[in-house]
């Protein structure tokens, strides 16, 4: 085995992460210019094999990053500018991304610049460097693997940032529609529309109230927001009752004209 002589505090840990662990600052990889041999103590540039005793330090070794580890296909990427598990075949680097993908995904996902800069909107951690994976969602943010999943289990399906939905809803929302089905409004509600906001599509479109949720005309998403309260529409036995009225109206200014049009006759 080896461990690293720290460029910024000159102790000696196995890796950079045992030493950020340790210490109150973190360890620059790029800048680690001498190891230590565990066996013959043998203080040396950083190098893959043991100058003097000849164990080998790793089964890979990355001269750039300076990262001895055993062999789980790692490759260097030059523009991640990182060491990345593979096997370098299974991946590509999305230039608008700057990130490294599965091949499944190329041509398949939404490009966000530089989205793996940010830090995890769920834990708020770094998933550039981070040794978990990335999973894109469809609105082309990302997340760690495992936060995606708490989040999966927990019943949240939007984005943190941008509230699109996180997979593929069409099930769900076929589910919906069957129990608004069976749901009808309380009297009063019926007939009650509502300005939505579609998370999924952005398309802003007046439909049905329902506690259930309000289904965008759009793309048929129930992630949607609110937008301003009730429109109440006349229900139909008020409209009913209305036009009753009105009639009534109607028939008593024909009796008046006809009593006018009579007593205005010579006797």
């Amino acid at each position: 085995g080896v461990e690293i002589t720290a460029p910024c505090c000159g102790k000696l840990y196995v890796c950079r992460l045992c030493h950020d662990a340790e210490e109150n600052h973190q360890m620059d990889r790029f800048k680690v210019r001498e190891v230590q041999c565990s066996e013959c103590q043998m203080v040396q540039q950083a190098q893959q094999t043991c100058e003097q005793c000849h164990v080998q330090f790793g089964e890979y070794y990355c001269d750039i990053c300076h990262l001895f580890d055993k062999d789980k296909k790692q490759y260097h990427c030059q523009p991640c500018g990182i060491c990345r598990i593979g096997p370098r075949e299974k991946y590509f680097h999305c230039e608008k991304c700057n990130l490294c993908l599965a091949q499944d995904l190329r041509g398949n996902h939404k490009c966000v610049e530089n989205v793996s800069r940010q830090n995890c909107p769920v834990c708020m951690e770094d998933i550039h460097t981070s040794r978990i994976g990335a999973h894109v969602l469809p609105c082309g943010h990302l997340l760690h693997k495992t936060c995606f999943d708490d989040m999966v289990r927990t019943g949240a399906y939007r984005c943190p940032l941008c509230m699109h939905s996180a997979w593929d809803m069409e099930d769900h929302w076929d589910q919906i529609d069957k129990e608004i089905a069976q749901s009808p409004m309380p009297t009063e509600y019926q007939g009650a529309t509502v300005r939505i906001i579609c998370n999924d599509c952005q398309a802003h479109c007046t439909v049905p109230f329902h506690v259930l949720g309000m289904k965008c005309t759009g793309c048929g998403s129930y992630n949607t927001a609110q937008d301003g309260g009730l429109i109440q529409q006349p229900q139909p036995q008020q409209a009913e009752a209305q036009q009753d009225t009105e009639n009534e109206a109607e028939t008593d200014t024909e009796l008046e004209q006809q009593d006018q049009h009579e007593s205005a006759m010579p006797h």
